[in-house]
């Protein structure tokens, strides 16, 4: 992809980017979008969501254009059923015409309800769309509109079984940031204290904030010498905290880590959820880690997740539903066995290290510029 010619450089390009929601989604679409702007200087891009500020922040931090659509999830009931069609007829009109008057050459869907509205517009005015799964079960919103897609890039070989599409499928690898390989290619400083890192996505996950400190409680022995970094969410900051004063343990407890690249490379040890994502980082930077899937994931995609990166070797996995007796002694159990074993992590590091894709977000890109330059042409033939 930086290859491109100063011919390709020299046209003006539009690429909007649709979807967010949370880390999971935004940040392989970030991926992807540097490795386009940064081969196509001259590029647009645009990312469109709900509206939520995390999206805005990130996508205007990194240099991009973002655009506020609405959108609904599925309903859970009749109460909302107006509102969801009310809301996402809204999202497809704005976004339609967003496609006509801004000459948009393709557009990507990240996964998630956010993604559907400007997808749907750009599938039913023939622009060319390019779906990313980050999971290896695809997500409800991947399912639907790779009925009508171009391309679906998908994270996992496995993921093509979950879709009926004809369209091609490609398993890229789940794209991951180029300053987070940038980061995590060194390495870590002699001397640096061994760092458990405590992960439960870009909002954090209630049942780690009140598990893991008791769980860690239980093996402070084998922590002695390790600093604990945990990401508690914004609503989970000040209970974990307090838990942690309770326990008098000391941890280092934030709502978000904003430059993970730098966190990661110096992680030793995590304790997470199992998003797409997260695992797809947790390789790129070759960490170990002791997985929780999130039990009520859309058809428990995380724990299919986590049984890829178990075979490989570079995690172990806890189901909470078939937990026996409390979630923190579950936790504490693994984590003693883990903690106290260094030939073990440092297996388990260098099999994570062999799941990692370091060129997905660039192959990604790839793909689509061929198809974009590929439907340039045909355009120029036919202006013939």
């Amino acid at each position: 992809m930086r290859s491109v010619t100063s011919t390709m450089q020299e046209k003006s390009l539009h690429i909007v980017f649709s979807g967010g929601g949370t880390g999971g989604h935004l940040f392989p679409g970030l991926a992807v979008a540097e490795e386009l702007a940064a081969a196509i200087p001259r590029a647009r891009i645009t990312f469109c969501g709900s509206g939520k500020a995390f999206e805005r922040h990130h996508a205007t931090q990194a240099g991009f254009e973002y655009l506020t659509l609405p959108a609904r999830p599925l309903p859970r009931g009749a109460r909302e059923a107006v509102a969801f069609v009310v809301e996402n007829l809204a999202g497809y009109l704005a976004a339609a015409r967003f496609l006509r008057e801004q000459r948009v050459a393709a557009v990507v869907g990240l996964g998630g309800y956010a993604s559907v509205p400007m997808a749907r517009a750009a599938a039913r005015h023939r622009i060319p769309l390019v779906l990313l799964e980050q999971n290896a079960v695809a997500g409800r919103a991947t399912r639907w509109l790779s009925r009508r897609a171009t391309l679906v890039c998908t994270a996992f070989e496995q993921t093509q079984r979950t879709l009926h599409c004809r369209c091609p499928v490609r398993a890229t690898g789940n794209p991951v940031r180029n300053g987070f390989l940038r980061s995590c290619s060194g390495a870590r400083p002699i001397g640096v204290p061994r760092q458990l890192l405590i992960l439960g996505g870009s909002g954090g996950a209630r049942a780690l904030n009140e598990s893991v400190p008791r769980a860690l409680y239980k093996v402070r022995q084998q922590l002695h010498g390790w600093r604990v970094v945990h990401q508690s969410g914004e609503a989970g900051l000040e209970p974990t905290r307090t838990l942690y004063g309770k326990l008098a343990l000391e941890a280092a407890v934030v709502p978000f880590l904003p430059n993970m690249p730098a966190l990661l490379a110096a992680t030793d040890l995590a304790v997470c959820r199992a998003g797409g994502t997260t695992l797809a980082e947790l390789a790129a930077a070759g960490v170990p880690a002791v997985l929780l899937p999130y039990p009520q994931a859309t058809d428990d995609h995380q724990l299919a997740n986590a049984r890829l990166y178990a075979a490989g070797g570079g995690c172990v996995t806890i189901d909470e539903r078939n937990a026996l007796g409390r979630l923190d002694d579950c936790i504490a159990e693994m984590l003693c066995f883990v903690l106290a074993n260094d030939g073990l992590r440092q297996r388990m590091a260098a099999a994570m290290s062999e799941l990692a894709r370091p060129n997905a977000a660039a192959d990604v890109a790839g793909l689509i510029w061929s198809i974009v330059s590929s439907r340039s042409r045909r355009a120029e033939l036919i202006a013939a």
